[in-house]
């Protein structure tokens, strides 16, 4: 499976990335929103994780990548695990974004990432 991890926290995406690929996935990494869809175009993921809180992303709109996402054809129906520091977020509009979703607040177990995100692309119960 192929996963695009989204964080501007290089040990995020490192940590995420050791993970992944210890549990047989694919991984590619973006660092920023304009990083985001050329990504998603280029490598074709299965499943993206996605940091909310991205530099030049308005702190007041953490949604606005999965809304991008969500308005691109060719990621419209991708699934998305949301990753937040902020656990006061879950639910406030993850339910308003079609699609399967899933959501980890940081921290994290890395221990984690793998069964959510194969739940999250129904690929396990």
């Amino acid at each position: 499976m192929k996963v695009l991890v989204v964080d501007d926290e290089i040990s995020i995406r490192l940590l995420c990335r050791v993970n992944l690929e210890s549990e047989g996935f694919t991984v590619r990494e973006a660092g920023t929103r304009a990083e985001v869809l050329p990504a998603v175009h280029d490598f074709e993921p299965d499943v993206i994780l996605l940091d909310l809180m991205l530099p030049g992303v308005d702190p007041h709109d953490e949604w606005a990548v999965a809304r991008d996402l969500r308005a691109d054809a060719r990621a419209a129906d991708l699934p998305i695990v949301f990753l937040s520091a902020r656990a006061d977020l879950r639910g406030q509009e993850e339910g308003s974004i079609p699609g399967p979703v899933g959501y980890l607040t940081k921290p994290f177990n890395p221990l984690d990432l793998a069964p959510m995100l194969r739940r999250v692309a129904g690929l396990a119960p």
